[in-house]
């Protein structure tokens, strides 16, 4: 009796030990990636903004000053993107200067992008397309990289969607996925939201 209450015990003890080392473990892991994408975040600011801090030619009688503040949404994107480890990472800026071009809300490219490929993990082989950007059955638009995927794409939305008064995500969802029951704009919505 006594050594089958000795071996349970011994099991109780091992499987919390295990259980302790497992969250430990995972505790650790998701610190390093924070950090990891602290500094990746970190970087690209400074690397955006590396003459930010550089002094001022010194000018005898007066004094000029300039006040520059960062785009916080490019940094939101990348945020956005490194946390669902998308390939649009290093593009954050670039969807940032398209939506501004075209007049778009900053975060319509990566919702949708989010929606119809999970952030370019699902898209044909060789296409850059991750918006599923004229795909209609065995038809696939391909794009040379990512780049010409979102200047095409922003373009397309602008030009095809938001010149023809359809702005919001349900009034795009009419012509972009027709045969959606709604969850298409849903989604959308939903992955904007997000990015707020």
């Amino acid at each position: 009796m006594n050594k089958i209450l000795l071996a349970v015990l011994f099991i109780i003890i091992y499987i919390t030990n295990f259980m302790l080392v497992a969250k430990i473990t995972y505790a650790n892991s998701i610190s390093q990636k924070q950090s990891l994408l602290l500094s990746e975040i970190d970087k690209a600011s400074l690397e955006a903004n590396q003459f930010a801090f550089s002094a001022a030619p010194l000018v005898l009688g007066s004094i000029e000053t300039e006040v520059k503040t960062a785009d916080s949404r490019a940094l939101n994107l990348m945020s956005f993107f490194r946390r669902y480890n998308s390939d649009l990472f290093p593009y954050a800026d670039l969807i940032v200067q398209e939506a501004d071009k075209h007049g778009l809300d900053y975060r319509i490219l990566p919702a949708i992008a989010m929606q119809e490929s999970t952030l370019c993990k699902k898209i044909p082989e060789n296409s850059y397309n991750c918006w599923g950007w004229d795909i209609t059955g065995s038809n696939v638009r391909r794009f040379s990289g990512y780049e010409e995927g979102i200047k095409v794409v922003s373009d397309g939305i602008k030009r095809l969607y938001v010149d023809k008064g359809l702005t919001t995500p349900s009034e795009v969802m009419a012509k972009y996925a027709p045969h959606s029951p709604g969850t298409w704009s849903f989604a959308v919505n939903h992955f904007m939201s997000l990015l707020e």
